[in-house]
């Protein structure tokens, strides 16, 4: 089923009744932070605006996912018929204790044009109606002896959990059939012994492809019959193998209370177990027992009938669609997987498969496996070599080199280029490699790397190197300098004639050092907040006049008491050349001696002011530090940078991508509305929430600073309301845009515009028609833009953009500019969203 019409499925199967697809997002933790939520069970007031289903959908997917993993998956579960997509067997304590997230998850893929094959158990309900009756549930093996009595409890049971599930799926606008029998034939397991119990011999798939064939998701129980028509009881784990054995799915899917296997040693949650590599020695791991090593074995013996294609899951109800549609999944990933094996001979590997990899990545494949000498390398690869790694050893550094990393989507898609790199780094204890930088796996280069550097065109990566000479010896081959002995801190690091970045996060004597001046405000406690989980960051200094003597609280590098710098102070720092990054969180008019003190000492101390002095600076002396609008190359070698400010920020990220379509006889009109924060922590009415309280301030109705800013930099000049509410942090923008003649925009061509615009950009989120709220964004790293609505008359558009002021409007990407001025990854240290 191409892409296209799964869209197309989308929308008809789900266009009818938003409201219950809403509600279906609402019950799900995963999705519902990516919608208005309800409260209190109220309806979405999203339900009264006409949403594009469809976009919703998919975009609620780009939230779970990448766009590239999103649509990776969805062609995967496509490519065979419906029936083949997944089996997912759930236990009872789910539909007890979770049935409204199971029911949304379902909703969920249904409105995707997916139908598991759902079965589900009754366990725990069938145990507390026999305690109630005095009946001590009774077992042999594991096995629930089933007298006549018990299979009448069975019964009822399975047929009020089976409803249950049916209704809630039905309230959300899913077509579910109950298929309470009539699949499962069976014959009495062992008679004497387990009483009613049955052991499956055939599958009726009849009801079940019928009721996929409707459009209906198949809603089974266990409940088997004999040739004589008496009801068996199958353990529900045992019929869902034998539906998976019959139907050959893609993913077998437990859903369980735990979430996934628990390595017993460390108890985390083991993401990955490849039996086919992995098997015998997990066997003979000491907290593998009872319980644990049988369901392995199970499911062994399971995929040993299945395509190797197929897996089986192991997950909580609450991230299914993680592990559904995501790379790294969420739960336990079981899978035959390949044997990975490596090679120091190429007569002992399969040299036509081999050339077949490195045809399209190497000009002359004979020459260079020619070149490929006894000693001099190492090859590895699982056996249908859908990943191929190919090692060269050095005897002049000392560092290999990983020359060759050819992967294919299904080796991505089913993670052995992750074990491949565990053998890599079990064998090679340092290890480097080059990628082109358009590559569409940067982010897992990331991280499996050490350090990094950038320039036009590529990426080096390494892991194993802590000798910053040795480092530098490295970047320098790399772009093509001559090598030089490097004393303290790398001048490589800094070259500002080379376009590049470089990240560490193991690199010893590398840590740079910042001094905060006016640290008492919430920017200031949330970028040492932020500078406290950055791997090569490190505060000096923390000025503030009023705390001077005090400790810095929420700082755990090391005890740091607040200082209160004077200029001769600074001067002397600077001098020292003990700071590596000064930054300016003081009110504006404030910032200009300091400066002044630094640039007296050296012409190319580094600062950052958070203030507005020097944002509209014509001199050439300060870059605007906005990386995503004013490009990163600038911040890379600026020595000084004035961050922008955050209704700034958020008016012209909402404004730039259609900016070529405004009307230049007038201009936009931004309604803003900032939590209290954004007063500051000096007291006034605007930050008092006895006075907020059910009430909002409008305040510098005219030539408010942001305001000059805004126009200053997206040249065209705007109007401005801004306003305070009654919550602590995060800024609604509300921006009506008056349209050029002729602009042949629609709301779907912006949304295309905005998209385009800001793609690859890790910090903005376009989410189309749907309106942006102060609570999607507060507290996280980043801005949404979204509500695109063009007026009737086709005159004005209107764009809604959120961003927490002391986030993404000031510390954040204060964050970002300093991590782009010391030639570290831009979002080293800031959580993406």
């Amino acid at each position: 089923m191409p892409l296209v019409n799964l869209l197309n499925t989308v929308k008809t199967a789900t266009v009818y009744n938003n409201k219950k697809f809403f509600a279906l997002v609402a019950c799900n933790p995963i999705l519902r932070t990516n919608v208005s939520k309800s409260i209190n069970n109220k309806p979405f007031t999203a339900f009264k605006r006409n949403y594009s289903t469809r976009s919703t959908v998919i975009q609620l997917l780009n939230n779970i996912g990448s766009k590239r993993e999103v649509q990776q998956y969805l062609k995967y579960f496509t490519s065979v018929s419906q029936q083949q997509f997944a089996v997912i067997k759930v236990g009872g304590a789910i539909i007890t204790q979770q049935l409204p997230q199971l029911a949304s998850c379902l909703a969920f893929l249904y409105h995707l044009g997916l139908y598991p094959i759902v079965l589900h158990g009754t366990g725990p309900q069938i145990n507390e109606i026999l305690e109630n009756e005095g009946i001590e549930p009774d077992y042999i093996d594991g096995i629930r002896i089933t007298d006549e009595k018990t299979m009448g409890v069975v019964r009822k049971c399975f047929l009020e959990q089976n409803l249950k599930l049916v209704t809630a799926l039905e309230k959300m606008g899913v077509k579910a059939r109950p298929i309470t029998g009539g699949v499962f034939n069976a014959e009495f397991l062992d008679k004497d012994k387990y009483k009613l119990v049955g052991q499956i011999n055939s599958i009726n798939k009849e009801p079940i492809e019928a009721s996929i064939k409707a459009g209906a998701l198949p809603i089974l129980t266990s409940l088997a019959e004999n040739s004589s028509g008496q009801l068996l009881n199958v353990n529900a784990d045992i019929a869902a193998g034998m539906i998976a054995r019959e139907f050959k799915p893609l993913k077998i899917v437990y859903l369980n209370e735990k979430g996934g296997i628990i390595n017993g040693n460390t108890n985390n949650k083991i993401s990955v177990i490849n039996l086919d590599e992995e098997y015998e020695n997990l066997l003979k791991e000491s907290w593998v027992k009872y319980g644990t090593k049988l369901k392995i074995k199970e499911i062994r013996d399971l995929l040993i009938h299945l395509p190797r294609s197929s897996s089986v899951a192991i997950i909580n109800v609450d991230d299914l669609q993680k592990e559904l549609f995501t790379d790294s999944g969420a739960g336990t990933l079981i899978r035959r997987g390949y044997k990975l094996t490596s090679y120091d001979d190429l007569n002992k590997i399969n040299l036509t498969l081999l050339k077949k990899n490195l045809i399209n990545e190497v000009n002359d494949v004979d020459e260079y496996l020619s070149n490929l000498k006894p000693g001099n390398f190492r090859i590895y690869a699982d056996e249908p070599m859908e990943v191929l790694a190919i090692v060269k050893k050095s005897d002049d550094d000392n560092i290999a080199k990983l020359d060759k990393l050819i992967v294919s989507k299904s080796g991505w898609l089913n993670n052995v280029t992750d074990n491949i790199f565990k053998l890599l780094e079990r064998d090679f204890p340092n290890l480097y490699w080059i990628v082109s930088e358009t590559d569409d796996n940067m982010s897992w280069h990331f991280t499996k790397s050490q350090g990094s550097y950038t320039k036009p065109g590529e990426v080096l990566f390494w892991y194993g190197i802590n000798d910053l000479n040795k480092a530098s010896e490295l970047i320098n081959k790399f772009v093509g300098t001559e090598k030089k002995k490097v004393t303290g801190t790398s001048n490589v690091f800094s070259n500002k004639t080379q376009t590049r970045s470089f990240h560490s996060t193991r690199l010893v004597n590398d840590k740079k050092k910042v001094a905060l001046i006016g640290a008492r405000g919430y920017t200031g406690q949330n970028l040492i907040s932020l500078i406290d989980n950055h791997s090569e960051l490190e505060l000096s200094y923390v000025s503030s006049r009023e705390l001077a003597g005090s400790e810095l609280k929420g700082y755990n590098k090391e005890k740091i008491i607040y200082s209160n710098l004077n200029f001769e102070d600074i001067k002397n720092i600077e001098k020292n050349g003990e700071i590596d990054m000064w930054v300016m969180a003081l009110p504006n008019k404030v910032c200009k001696p300091f400066v002044e003190s630094i640039e007296e000492v050296s012409t190319k101390g580094k600062i950052i002011d958070l203030g507005a002095d020097y944002r509209f600076d014509k001199s050439g002396k300060w870059t605007y530090g906005l990386p995503e609008l004013k490009g990163r190359e600038g911040i890379k070698i600026a020595d000084k940078i004035s961050n922008p400010g955050c209704y700034a920020t958020c008016a012209q990220l909402t404004i730039a991508p259609i900016k070529e379509y405004i009307n230049k006889m007038s201009k936009p009109n931004i309604f803003g509305v900032s939590g209290y924060s954004g007063a500051g922590t000096k007291p006034s009415p605007k930050n008092d929430i006895n006075f907020l309280k059910d009430n909002m301030i409008p305040y510098s109705l005219t030539n408010h600073i942001h305001e000059r800013e805004i126009g200053f930099h997206i040249g065209n000049q705007v109007s401005f309301m801004p306003h305070v509410g009654s919550w602590f942090q995060g800024i609604a923008m509300t921006v009506n845009i008056p349209l050029m003649e002729n602009h042949g925009l629609t709301n779907e061509k912006v949304n295309e515009i905005y998209n385009e615009y800001y793609k690859g950009e890790k910090l903005i989120k376009i989410i189309g028609n749907e309106i942006p709220l102060v609570h999607d964004i507060s507290g996280k790293h980043g801005c949404l833009i979204g509500g695109f609505k063009i007026s009737e008359e086709g005159d004005r558009l209107v764009i809604v953009g959120v961003i927490d002021n002391l986030l993404k409007g000031a510390s954040t990407q204060c964050l970002q500019n300093i991590n782009l001025a010391l030639g570290y990854n831009e979002f080293e240290g800031i959580p993406l969203f």
